[in-house]
């Protein structure tokens, strides 16, 4: 098979739904040698080291006509490398169907957040009703349920297929922190309950000495957090300088209000953490009873559980070890196949 996949994630240096098409794209090439795999965009992205032999970079537009990406240039492309699939990591497909496509709905954040992005919130829908992607993948079962429901789409036309962590994320044996910390990895954003975190914090260090480290990318539209005494604020963090921050932490916190599955509860799994996060249906899903589950919206609550920390190590390790990019690229190509299958009708 000859199947390409959208690499405008690739365009933004960190993110769940970046690091989603990489490790996708690279376990896919591991795990199908006999396939061919091409990464897709109308707009530049670096192809992170190393790359398999079957998995390539494509061309952005060649002409004025083909800047129109979506309804023309992205065809000419696919026609150019002999696709036979496309898979739209991030909310989207061609908006002619010449091909099986498949489209990857993280979540509903665009119809649930009014912060979220207007073009995915208006397109999508239509592309949805009018049985464009032949398959939908989306990374939980709570999510799948949802998008069936709010789309009214054909069930077996939607499938789970769970995230993992990369192989890296594994517990690191570092000399004890100069200063204990909780530690947020993510997007800094209003979903992600950052003003509750620091306000649970807060209460904490009434009567403990421990900071709180933030590590993620500032959204645009949210407000950084004001400087003050035992807040870290490190901004994007390079992939391979998490396990370190994770390994390290007295617990993981992320309180999120809203997750298609929770990535980052997964790496802090895989290295061993306490894992303290909201009831959200998807992070209960991967977390597997392994974490520590609060009200989000509680603060109160929220802060007896970052003062009680309970270790929760084997636990993590034990239901990160169900998930890997191999199962997840596995359960991908089948849903390919299936999407081959069905548009062949």
């Amino acid at each position: 098979m000859i199947a390409a996949l959208d690499a405008t994630p690739l365009t933004v240096p960190t993110g769940g739904v970046t690091r989603y098409t990489w490790e996708l794209a690279r376990a896919l090439a591991a795990e199908y040698a006999e396939d061919q795999y091409w990464l897709l965009s109308d707009q530049p992205f670096a192809m992170p080291a190393p790359v398999a032999a079957n998995l390539h970079k494509g061309e952005g537009p060649r002409t004025a006509a083909e800047r129109r990406w979506w309804l023309w240039g992205l065809e000419r492309e696919m026609m150019r490398r002999g696709a036979e699939v496309f898979h739209g990591t991030d909310f989207s497909v061609p908006y002619i169907s010449r091909r099986p496509s498949v489209m990857t709905v993280h979540d509903l954040s665009p119809w649930l957040l009014k912060d979220a992005s207007t073009r995915v919130r208006r397109r999508v829908p239509l592309l949805l009703r009018a049985r464009i992607p032949t398959m939908v993948i989306t990374p939980s079962e709570a999510v799948r349920r949802a998008v069936i429901a709010r789309f009214r789409l054909d069930a077996e036309r939607v499938a789970a297929v769970p995230l993992a962590a990369s192989s890296h994320f594994r517990p690191v044996e570092t000399p004890a922190p100069t200063r204990p910390y909780f530690l947020f990895v993510g997007t800094l954003e209003a979903r992600k309950n950052i003003t509750r975190l620091m306000e649970a914090w807060k209460e904490v260090r009434r009567s403990e000495d421990i900071d709180l480290v933030l590590a993620g990318r500032l959204r645009d539209d949210f407000a950084a957090p004001t400087p003050e005494e035992g807040l870290r604020i490190l901004g994007a963090v390079p992939d391979e300088d998490l396990p370190v921050l994770y390994s390290g932490a007295a617990a993981f916190v992320y309180p999120s209000l809203y997750e298609g599955f929770g990535l980052p509860v997964l790496e802090a799994m895989q290295c061993g953490a306490t894992v303290i996060t909201s009831r959200d249906p998807a992070i209960m899903e991967v977390s597997g009873g392994a974490a520590v589950h609060i009200d989000p919206t509680d603060v109160r609550s929220l802060a007896e559980a970052m003062r009680a920390r309970p270790v929760r190590r084997e636990e993590s390790l034990q239901r990160a070890a169900q998930f890997s990019w191999s199962k997840t690229a596995q359960k991908t190509r089948e849903v390919y196949d299936v999407a081959a299958r069905i548009f062949a009708k």
